[in-house]
């Protein structure tokens, strides 16, 4: 960083991160607009190596989504289809969903991640009887479930509080929340993109309610599309402060806006540039959150290994091609599949040392001096 020629406002931020000083709101703001990528790079990857040294986690996972009919209409969703677009979508029955779970039966998968459209059909009741006949299955499976926007639709209703609907998940066997549905916080910006799902506010109150019951969850911020610098410092510090009164959240996942057959495909997508800026900015302002994923099938495999040294700790898992939300919004990876073998190469190619973790962070293996049966057989052949 002492060779970089800096603003004496950026010089004050850079010295308050290294001492491990919160920056405030208007300094997130100046480092996104004002801050150059090296810079950025240097002071996430100071906090990111403080943090975790070189480790860096994945886990293997994969989704379900049950349906892609949603009675919401997000106008940067290129995955849903409303209920009179009902031809172009799907809806999986419970025995569909449960032969997606018997496939990994013998895997060593430790997450499920089940997250859909919104559709009046499948209700709270009928989804805690699914997450029960899963654990019949995989009783050690992680049990990642449900956007707060579901989360909200489905206690409504039930005529259920939060508080009733998630400790009934709970008692079914659902241990966490994905951080979904978030998207922009600023209510100006929500009103534009998704005017007619759960608010800002109850977001967080789900969130806060999960994690009073014992049911940790990560957050999402969507960028890169109207949204300005401001509005993105803006969820973060209502992100932050949520997290300074609970503590219950694992990660935090910027999530890349991709435009593809969509309400909003007039908008360009931001470049990789932007998309390593945001991590870093989120790696620096984030301080209580120990975590910052960046989700390969959204970005592409690349410029997630570049994430890493923009402060970035976590790729995600392997998904084994069980995802279509982003593929079909245009994402990087458009049949998001990657062996455990092939996650640790990505990771070690930059002389990160790969972790697999379970969803709540707890480490299953150091994968650094692992020798791949592979491997061996090609070093064979070679010779």
């Amino acid at each position: 960083m002492q060779h970089l020629t800096l603003s004496g406002d950026l010089k004050r931020i850079a010295q308050k991160v290294i001492s491990g000083e919160r920056i405030n709101q208007s300094e997130g703001t100046l480092l996104f607009r004002e801050g150059e990528l090296g810079f950025l790079g240097a002071l996430a990857n100071f906090i990111r190596n403080k943090k975790h040294g070189d480790r860096t986690y994945f886990n293997r996972n994969f989704h379900i989504e049950p349906t892609n009919i949603c009675v919401f209409d997000c106008k940067f969703c290129s995955y849903s289809r409303l209920l009179k677009h009902k031809q172009e979508g799907w809806e999986y029955t419970m025995e569909q969903m449960l032969d997606i779970v018997r496939n990994y039966q013998d895997e060593a998968v430790t997450e499920v991640h089940i997250v859909g459209g919104v559709h009046p059909k499948m209700g709270i009741h009928f989804f805690g009887d699914l997450i029960k006949e899963i654990k019949k299955i995989k009783p050690a499976l992680h049990v990642k479930a449900f956007t707060a926007v579901e989360l909200e639709y489905m206690c409504r209703k039930a005529k259920m509080s939060y508080r009733e609907g998630l400790q009934y998940l709970k008692d079914c066997g659902q241990s966490s929340l994905p951080g979904g549905g978030a998207e922009i916080f600023d209510e100006t910006i929500r009103e534009k993109i998704c005017a007619d799902k759960c608010t800002s506010s109850q977001w967080l109150e789900i969130h806060e309610t999960a994690h009073s019951l014992g049911m940790p969850s990560n957050a999402t911020m969507l960028y890169g599309h109207i949204e300005q610098y401001e509005h993105r410092i803006d969820h973060m510090e209502r992100l932050r402060n949520l997290q300074d009164k609970t503590g219950g959240f694992n990660t935090f996942i910027p999530l890349k806006f991709r435009n593809k057959d969509n309400q909003m495909s007039d908008i360009a997508e931001v470049s990789v540039i932007e998309d390593l800026k945001n991590y870093a900015v989120s790696r620096i302002y984030m301080d209580n959150f120990d975590h910052i994923k960046a989700y390969w099938p959204m970005i592409g495999r690349n410029t997630a290994q570049l994430s890493l040294n923009f402060g970035v700790n976590d790729i995600d898992g392997t998904i084994d091609d069980s995802t279509k939300i982003y593929a079909m919004a245009g994402a990087e990876e458009q049949n998001p599949s990657l062996s455990t073998r092939e996650l640790c190469k990505l990771i070690l190619a930059i002389g990160r040392q790969p972790i697999e973790r379970d969803t709540v962070y707890n480490e299953i293996k150091d994968y650094t001096q692992h020798i791949w049966p592979e491997d061996t057989e090609e070093k064979a052949r070679n010779y």
